[in-house]
């Protein structure tokens, strides 16, 4: 099977961090938003849930925290490499994330994705509200990307691949031509067709 589409989680996958901890560094609330990000991620707390719930203790934070959190953002290691490759080779790439529009747009500045799908924040006179603006970006979403994704770039589902890390990603990675867990958390590889340690892996799935 030549695979011609490629969609990438962002938080532990393309990037070692998870974008709301980070944000939730610069509040009083980090360790608990933390905890509550570790328990989604496995799978133990319904996604929406934890997500209102997380982006409520940012309430009152400033927008510039944004560039804040760029700052402290780290690629994981192949990361552009492999986006540079797959590009080269003609496959359509693109990320949806559980984390933020704010923070994902700018991270992957000329990269050349072709689709970009995240949460957005809510903010006014310049601070975050402590809501999400639109619709939460969960399993059954993340599904939904796939699938506009595939649509908009004309390639038929079974030519997709999927790859991520956590239990948000289940649905994607199921639904996908391919489903690649990276590092992934129990609940994810146990469904995931293959996984991987390293990003550079990804690239022999792709001819």
């Amino acid at each position: 099977m030549r695979y011609r589409l490629a969609l990438f989680d962002v938080d532990s996958t393309l990037t070692t961090t998870e974008a709301i901890d980070l944000l939730a560094s610069f509040s009083e609330y980090g360790p608990e938003v933390a905890s509550i990000t570790e328990s989604a991620m496995k799978g133990e707390i319904d996604f929406d849930t934890a997500l209102r719930k997380r982006v409520s203790l940012l309430s009152g934070l400033d927008v510039d925290v944004f560039n804040r959190v760029l700052s402290e953002t780290t690629y994981s290691e192949g990361a552009r490499s492999l986006i540079d490759s797959l590009r080269s080779k003609g496959v359509a790439v693109g990320v949806v994330s559980g984390g933020f529009y704010e923070i994902v747009e700018p991270l992957f500045e000329g990269w050349g994705f072709d689709f970009i799908r995240a949460n957005r924040l809510e903010y006014r006179g310049g601070k975050l509200t402590g809501k999400t603006a639109g619709e939460i970006i969960n399993r059954a979403a993340k599904f939904q990307a796939l699938t506009d994704f595939a649509s908009q770039a004309g390639v038929p589902i079974s030519e997709t691949v999927a790859i991520g890390d956590g239990s948000n990603d289940i649905e994607m990675v199921r639904g996908a031509g391919l489903g690649i867990s990276y590092r992934g958390k129990p609940a994810l590889r146990q469904i995931a067709n293959e996984h991987v340690e390293t990003l550079m892996e990804i690239e022999r799935f792709f001819i």
